[in-house]
Order: structure tokens, then sequence, then C-alpha cells
């Protein structure tokens, strides 16, 4: 399908459906006819609904979507985001290893890590492959690492199969300061004792650390220049799905580049990521050295038609296209693709969790230079810090779950990550109190970070987190939570919040606004069915001056907004 060119009529009927009852197996509705693009409208009273329907209410926000779906200047489309588009069937590569056959033993007192690494080297020499892990619980001294494409860690099911892990990243790799200086312990937001990355990349980084020489994550190296240019790009709009390159001869459909763009001296890139206007054109930009060095902007996406110079996308442009910031198509590392942890609980040793920033890397599972993967049906207990996302992309995170003595980033998010899925999640209520001086962020974002979803989340302790770095275009949707965390980020990293931020249908248990309402913070953004609340504790103010052109709708109310869950919605206009 060319994306480019769908038919107005044929995407409001079926959003239409979806808003009025698909979601809940009832179609309705058939094309109106084409209404005129609309306006931007000033934010809703308090409680204001666009149309009522059988099933609930549809906001006016929704109806705009639908006829500028990949252009609305508040809500944005995250319809392909996740795995392979959002696919709700995951690959299932072929058995071929077990990890008993190498040695792992389910007594909780050997150490498996060997055998379980053997296991996995074998299918990565496969070209790929799943390597099953049965019931019971198998004690690992060292990071598991999934290196290679296509190869998928599989044990028997969360409640059955169990890594316990007893040491942590500190131990096994070494410390890892910050590469902007200070005392803080970069485990606190980063690596895995499970870590899905390029075997290169995740070699590179290991040698980095242990010679202190702290390197950026990224898509381009640890001192982010292994890249060349492909082609360079001409101008095109935010919401194109194909653009005209100056050359096409090294371009291909299905593979991967990194589409480029740099800033200007008048840092008008960071302004079009915060939705433009007088508020971060007067915003001080050269200050924030942190926020500046995530800059050029890296967005990985796969090529699914090349016409001529016309070079067609797997998913929309996130941003404009100006000749100013040097659009280029570019190589990166070599990617992990295809690959993925499913059905088992990481389990580390209880220790006190350690004060903020000084976290030793007791952590869960991370993703890195990581496009088109998955974590399925894991549990992560008595972690720092739970999943992560480093410069990963278009990857799934279903069905997890983080629980045990309380975590400091129970889900994070950065580095430049856009594109993923974390949908059917929980976090749980932490079984000790917290120690002193430590805290709890939620599910976090930052860095750049675009286009991320998370749905359908059961949050009993943490935050709707941004940790600066202006994350743009993120869709937090049909979540409950309790909000009791506490955002974080250095001054450095600017403003919290890019434009088209949009929380639809957040059932908040304890009535705190904080980072949840974010009508009067994040530019451009929308707040749609939320239940009333109010600040306290931690209160923010907005980064920019004047109208941030926010929207509120169905405020006061829970689980009346239709569609119910922003993301189905968006996926289903978008098959």
């Amino acid at each position: 399908m060319n994306h480019e060119h769908l038919g107005r009529r044929a995407l409001l009927a079926g959003a239409t459906a979806v808003a009025l009852g698909a979601v809940t197996g009832v179609a309705t509705g058939t094309a109106a006819a084409e209404p005129a693009a609309p306006a931007p409208a000033a934010p809703a009273a308090p409680g204001a609904a666009g149309t009522t329907g059988a099933s609930g209410e549809v906001p006016a926000l929704w109806r705009e979507f639908t006829r500028a779906p990949f252009t609305h200047p508040q809500v944005p489309f995250v319809g392909r985001a996740g795995c392979r588009a959002g696919t709700r069937r995951l690959p299932r590569p072929r058995t071929v290893a077990d990890v008993t056959d190498f040695g792992a033993v389910p007594d909780g007192t050997t150490d498996c890590a060997p055998a379980i690494n053997r296991a996995i080297a074998a299918a990565g020499r496969a070209d790929g492959g799943t390597v099953t892990i049965p019931p019971g619980t198998f004690r690992i001294d060292d990071v598991i690492r999934v290196g290679d494409s296509g190869v998928v860690l599989r044990g028997a099911g969360s409640g059955r199969t169990t890594l316990y892990a007893t040491r942590n990243l500190t131990e096994l790799i070494g410390a890892y300061g910050s590469r902007y200086g200070g005392d803080k312990s970069s485990w606190s937001w980063a690596g895995g004792l499970i870590w899905l990355a390029p075997r290169a990349r995740l070699d590179s980084l290991v040698a980095a650390i242990r010679s202190r020489a702290w390197p950026f994550e990224g898509w381009t190296g640890n001192a982010r220049d292994e890249w060349t240019t492909l082609t360079t790009v001409e101008p095109a709009r935010q919401g194109s799905w194909t653009v005209t390159v100056a050359d096409a001869h090294r371009l291909q459909p299905g593979r991967l580049v990194l589409l480029r763009l740099a800033d200007d001296d008048a840092h008008t890139l960071l302004q079009h990521m915060s939705g433009g206007g007088p508020g971060p054109a007067a915003y001080s930009w050269a200050d924030k050295t942190k926020l500046t060095s995530y800059v050029p902007y890296e967005w990985p996406v796969r090529i699914t038609r090349v016409r001529g110079r016309r070079v067609t996308l797997e998913r929309p442009l996130p941003l404009d296209l100006r000749p100013e910031w040097d659009p280029r198509l570019t190589t990166h590392v070599p990617e992990l693709t295809g690959s993925g942890v499913e059905g088992l609980t990481l389990e580390a040793v209880q220790t006190p969790q350690s004060p903020h920033l000084l976290d030793k890397g007791y952590n869960g599972v991370v993703l890195q230079c990581a496009y088109d993967c998955w974590v399925d049906d894991v549990t992560v207990r008595h972690v720092d810090n739970g999943f992560g996302l480093v410069a990963a992309s278009a990857c799934t995170l279903r069905r997890t779950r983080v629980a045990g003595r309380g975590s400091h980033h129970p889900y994070f998010c950065r580095e430049g990550s856009h594109d993923n899925l974390v949908e059917d999640f929980t976090v749980e209520r932490r079984t000790v109190p917290a120690p002193a001086g430590t805290q709890l962020h939620g599910i976090n974002v930052e860095g750049l970070s675009s286009h991320n979803v998370w749905s359908r989340g059961d949050m009993r302790m943490g935050t709707f987190d941004s940790h600066r770095g202006l994350p743009f275009a993120n869709v937090r949707t049909d979540i409950t939570v309790e909000n009791d965390g506490r955002h974080g980020g250095d001054a450095s990293a600017g403003p919290l919040f890019g434009a088209r931020f949009t929380h639809w249908n957040i059932r908040v248990t304890n009535g705190r606004a904080g980072l949840v309402k974010i009508d009067g913070l994040a530019p451009r953004s929308a707040t749609v069915g939320l239940n009333e609340v109010r600040e306290f504790d931690q209160t923010d103010v907005p980064d920019f001056t004047g109208d941030l052109r926010s929207r509120l709708e169905l405020y006061g109310t829970t689980d009346v907004v239709r569609p119910r869950n922003l993301y189905d919605a968006q996926r289903a206009l978008s098959r």
C-alpha cells in the first residue's frame, strides 16, 4: 500500500468505525463528506467532549486526527510503532539449541551463564534460530548476550523459567562513569544483565568502559563517527512516506538506513521539534550542552521501495526536512534485527536499592542498536533498572513486568530511541520500603526519543517520566497509574517535552497531576480522557513562554473517551 496516498474518505470511514465501536467488536459508521482541514483550536473547557457515541464520547481531537493523521499538530502518528510495524504475531524461528545440551543445569547453584551464552553463540553461527531454556532456576554469574540477528532466547514461561543473577554490571564489566562528568554511574541508565545488541557494538562498548573512555551509545559508534553518507535528501514535509534523493544507487528495499539531520546555529531544528513559534524561538538553546550532544538527530528506518530517485520509507517522516539541516541518508553500525527474549523471569539477588545515580547495575533486559526486535512474557525482579531501550527503534516489549524490592527506572527509553511499543506492561508496588536517598521514576523517555508508545499499562508506582533531552511525539494510552514517582534530568539536557506528546485515557489513582496532565507543560500536546487531578510534590513550570497551543479534552472522566486506546485505533487506520 502506498500510505502517502491513502484516501481521506477511506481513512475517515475506518477511523469512525474504530472510534464508535470497532474497538469493542462492533463495526459502525460510513464515510462522511470530506471535511476541510482543521485549524488549531483553543483548549477545550474541562469536561468538554466532541461527539457522544453509543459506547462513549469521541473527542474533537480524534475527528481532526482522522483528517490529517500524519501531520496533526498535537497528536502524533504512531500506528506503525513496534516490531515489524506493530505486528501482533511475533516471529517464531526454528529451535536450534537447548541450553541444557551446552551444560546448563536448573539446580539454582551451578553458574549457567557460560552454557547459555554458548548456546546463543551456536544459534548465531547457524544464521539464527531459537534457543530454549526449560523450566527451572538457572543461576547466572555473567551477562547473557544476544548479539546475532535472528536469535531468540525462549524460556518455558515467565512463571516457569528463572535466570537467577548473582552479580551486577559493575562487578562484571567495571565502573561506568558518565561522559558528562561527575561521579554518577551510567549503570543507572544503561546496560542489562540480558543485553541484546550487535556483537561488535557490545564488544566496543565494554572495551570503552573498561578503558574509562566513556562512550556515546548510539547508532554511529562510541565517538559518533562510524557512518558514511549514502545520499543527500531533498526538502520534504513531516508525514511524507516518500522522499527524493540525489542518488539512489546504494539504496534498495529492505535496507535499514539512518535519516540524519543536523541543527543550524539558530537551533531551528530543536525549535521545530518543539512545535515552533515564539516560545521555542525565545528559548536559550546554546547552553543546553547535554541536549545539543544528541544532535545530529538520527532516525533509523527501512526502505520499502526505490523508483528512480523516489524512495518510500516504512514509516512517515517524523519531522520536516529542510536544506539548513543538511538532510541525508547514512550508514550506521550493523543492527541487531529479528532477535528476542521470551518466557522467563530474570531475578537478581536481592540487595538494597542504591542511592540515586549510583546504581551498581543489577539491571534487567536492554535492547541497544536493535531494530525489529522484541521482549515478550518477561518479568524482572529486584533490579536497579528494569527494561531499557537505548538507541533502539521499532522494537516491541509485550507482557513485561517489573517486580520486587523497587527500582530506579522500571522502564527507560533514551539515546534517540524511536517507534517502539511497550504494551500490556506492569510495574508492581515495591516489596520493601525505599531506602533513603533513592529515587523512583517510571516510564522514562529522553534524549530526542520520538514516536514511542506505552499502551495498556498497570503502574502501581512510578510516573510518566521525562528526563529532559527534548523527547517529542510520544504517546501514553490506556494506563492506570499510582502517580508517586518523580522525573529527572539535568538542566543542561533542556526541555522536558517537545511537541506532540499525547496522554490518552489515563486513570490516576492518587489524584496527582504531575507529568500526566501536561496541557500546561508540553507544547502542542494533547491530554484526553483523564480523571480529575491536582498538583502536589514535584511541580514544574513550562520550558517555553507564551501560548503552548496544547489541548485538553474530556478532563474529569475515566474510560469515557473513544477510541479507548489511541495506539490500537491508529494501528487500525494504518493497516
